[in-house]
């Protein structure tokens, strides 16, 4: 039960005396939005789960500083722990860095890390003070040579994992060996400072080597760098970091191969080395219940397309949240949410099930040909590890809130905290 309740910022968050246990939390809410009929989806947010991922990074990287990724999630209390924490914030837009230096963030913590910049966003940054950028190639420079001399620029390089989630070296980066050297003369004769080289594997990475390759040719570009008078004092290795513990390539397994490249290419370095971990933080916190509004039965072969079906029993479900919603991560980050019931229930046969968002458009399907006991109107779903790439792109399409963020905490983790969040 909460014991107290305090803020951070504007937001009330519960203080409970033990450890958050997320599912018993949102079962415990849920009991208490059923005594008064209120089926609302809901998202709990351990704030402690955030510490401890940070903690976590800490432990397995310490030599590097993480700046996490805004457009991850922009929930300002995740934000205000984080810099309470000392991260520093990668940031892609003028809006990510005002939402950021209005918490309190100095502008050096932050990086802008989108290497395709609106001109009017660098003169913002300009008057900010927010001074590291990335840049992948001479059309950046050239803007950022007229509009913000004080930049400091970093060089992102394309290298990735193929296999990850979301490849990003189709749209930014540079070849690291036909362009990333043309780049660096092209920045010494326009005038603008280059401080590092930068690189991001992919989002939601699956082969740990891809590290090793890239700080490979960060350390071979350093060196041509220097060689033009550049103090290359930065390297950038980006996002890719897992944000579930049960990810098919651990964050343990990752960092040790980090840590054994940075022995290889970096021995003894001066360097700075910093990372742009956004769901690594995100995910994990973040809970969601969302409610059954409405089901029906229908012939299994509805859902599973196979006429030899016909003669079996399907349920279609309609929640309220879906893929204009929470679930959006389906569409943008090719996620695979997987719910449950909430409460333990008393049914053991299984059918096949189709789980469906509340609008009227049917792309909105959230699971599908899924097996699942039979559920009823007014039962709840959980879906755990909900927090990267969902509530930062979630509409209310078709007139559909987004569910609320409820925050709790123990008493243990607030104390840890409380002097530093901004209060």
């Amino acid at each position: 039960m909460i014991s107290q309740f305090e803020l951070i910022g504007d937001n009330k968050v519960g203080v409970l005396p033990k450890q958050v246990d997320q599912l018993a939390m949102c079962r415990e809410i849920a009991l208490q939005k059923d005594t008064i009929e209120n089926d609302s989806s809901f998202m709990l947010v351990d704030l402690d789960k955030i510490i401890q991922r940070y903690n976590l990074w800490k432990r397995e990287l310490p030599m590097i500083e993480p700046f996490y990724a805004v457009k991850c999630n922009t929930d300002l209390v995740l934000i205000r722990i984080l810099a309470s924490l000392g991260c520093g914030f990668d940031c892609a837009s003028r809006e990510e860095i005002d939402i950021v230096m209005e918490t309190g963030v100095a502008a050096d913590r932050i990086i802008y890390a989108n290497p395709c910049k609106t001109r009017s966003f660098i003169a913002h940054a300009m008057e900010c003070d927010v001074r590291k950028m990335t840049f992948d190639n001479a059309e950046e420079l050239i803007k950022i040579a007229k509009l913000h001399p004080n930049a400091e620029m970093i060089l992102r390089i394309a290298v990735s994992d193929s296999t990850a989630t979301c490849p990003l070296n189709l749209k930014f980066g540079a070849d690291p060996v036909l362009h990333a050297p043309h780049l660096l003369k092209i920045a010494y004769e326009e005038g603008v400072k280059v401080v590092g080289i930068s690189f991001h594997v992919g989002s939601g990475c699956n082969d740990a080597s891809a590290y090793r390759t890239a700080l490979q040719h960060a350390k071979n570009l350093c060196e041509i760098g220097e060689g033009l008078g550049f103090n290359m004092d930065i390297i950038d290795m980006g996002g890719g970091f897992p944000g579930a513990d049960h990810h098919n390539n651990p964050f343990e397994k990752i960092a040790e191969t980090i840590r054994d490249a940075l022995d290889e290419f970096f021995p003894e370095t001066e360097k700075r080395l910093i990372a742009e971990p956004g769901r690594f933080f995100a995910a994990g916190p973040f809970s969601l219940v969302a409610n059954i509004i409405h089901a029906t039965e229908v012939p299994a072969s509805k859902i599973t397309k196979n006429p030899n079906d016909s003669a079996d029993h399907g349920y279609m479900y309609y929640i309220n949240d879906g893929v204009y919603g929470s679930f959006n991560c389906i569409l943008f980050d090719h996620a695979h949410p997987v719910g449950s019931p909430l409460f333990d229930v008393d049914r053991n046969e299984k059918f096949i099930s189709t789980i469906w968002g509340p609008t009227c458009d049917s792309l909105d399907l959230v699971e599908d040909k899924k097996l699942m006991v039979k559920m009823n109107v007014g039962e709840w779903l959980y879906y755990p590890d909900m927090g990267a790439y969902t509530l930062a792109a979630a509409t209310t399409f078709n007139g559909f809130s987004k569910p609320v963020p409820m925050y709790v905490m123990s008493e243990e983790m607030w104390e840890s905290i409380k002097d530093s969040c901004h209060i």
